[in-house]
């Protein structure tokens, strides 16, 4: 009896010192296939301040103005955010490298409202299965409950992006992409697909892995890259506006009837934001001209009140010394 539980006991442990090797190689092959992911790398809080190029907006500012835009990718600036349409070695578009970062849990997707508005609160964080169900994307979970999913990235063709336009306490003037929305271009009659936007992302949530990620950003000159956090930050994309946050939430469809009613529109709201800059540069010029001519005239006033005396010329005194003589002391004076 004895030696039957010994021999078990042996069995036993043989088997699970076999098996530890195996899922040892096991999770190293894991960790491997985790590596080639664009999304693989972690970042600490440190090193999300440190990459990303943009600041967050101030609580406390003088002026503001919100503007939504449109970015068709058809568009050859907007055409970095498409390519590569599917994954080409270590590169990947935009869309292909947010849902990997949204399946992996290290960013938020945030729900698309009626109203077309974001709101990144916890309550109103996206539900995964919810929204690959809505958009009719198929999906499976490995045994490691990752999911699978065939990414539809060839039929991203627009996205929705949100420009903060402020005055800071110090009259500085910034431009800050503070949302992104990816829109699924989809069915629709003939030759014009329908456009589901499907889910708001936090720009800052999201900028720290942009900028490591590297996109081209021209057709002539393939050496020229930067990285996606700077091309949101230097706006190098090219949008329309299709809205203004108004006190009636009304989007430029909704009061222009006609398309070159809507053109006129967005034209008109262009010209108000560089006519705002340029009347703030002007008013420096102005007030630093202001200053100098003040200080000018303070300057003449004084001179006019107190005319320059000539100088006096001073006599110098005499110097007195002694020298020795040989035969004795006298009194030498020198001017």
């Amino acid at each position: 009896m004895k030696k039957s539980v010994l021999l078990i006991l042996t069995l036993a442990m043989a088997t699970i010192a076999g098996a530890q090797p195996t899922r040892r190689l096991q999770e190293q092959a894991a960790q491997k296939e985790a590596e080639k992911s664009p999304t693989a790398v972690t970042l600490t809080d440190r090193a999300r301040s440190q990459y990303t190029a943009q600041t967050a907006v101030p609580t406390e500012l003088t002026w503001r103005r919100d503007i939504y835009r449109e970015l068709d990718l058809t568009k050859e600036k907007n055409a970095a955010l498409y390519y590569p349409e599917e994954p080409l070695g270590d590169r990947v578009n935009f869309f292909t490298l947010v849902l990997n970062l949204i399946l992996d849990g290290k960013i938020k997707a945030y729900e698309y409202r009626l109203d077309g508005n974001e709101l990144f609160t916890p309550d109103n964080e996206l539900d995964l299965e919810s929204m690959l169900d809505k958009f009719y994307i198929d999906y499976k979970k490995d045994e490691n409950g990752k999911y699978i999913i065939d990414i539809p990235s060839r039929d991203i063709g627009k996205y929705y992006i949100k420009e903060s336009n402020y005055l800071d306490k110090l009259s500085n003037y910034q431009t800050k992409v503070t949302a992104i929305c990816p829109v699924l271009m989809q069915g629709g009659y003939g030759d014009k697909p329908t456009a589901y936007p499907m889910f708001w992302l936090n720009y800052d949530e999201i900028s720290p892995y942009l900028g490591q990620t590297q996109v081209m950003t021209s057709s002539y000159n393939n050496t020229t890259n930067m990285s996606l956090d700077d091309y949101f930050v230097m706006r190098q994309y090219e949008g329309e506006i299709y809205k203004t946050s108004n006190l009636r939430n009304q989007p430029l469809s909704e009061y222009c009837d006609t398309d070159s009613a809507l053109q006129a529109e967005r034209a008109r709201i262009e010209k108000q934001l560089i006519d705002f800059q340029n009347g703030l540069w002007s008013e420096s010029e102005v007030k630093k001209e202001s200053a100098s001519d003040n200080t000018a005239s303070a300057s003449q006033k004084k001179t006019a009140k107190e005319p320059k005396q000539p100088k006096e010329k001073k006599e110098k005194a005499p110097r007195a010394t002694r020298q020795q003589a040989s035969g004795g002391e006298r009194l030498s004076v020198h001017r």
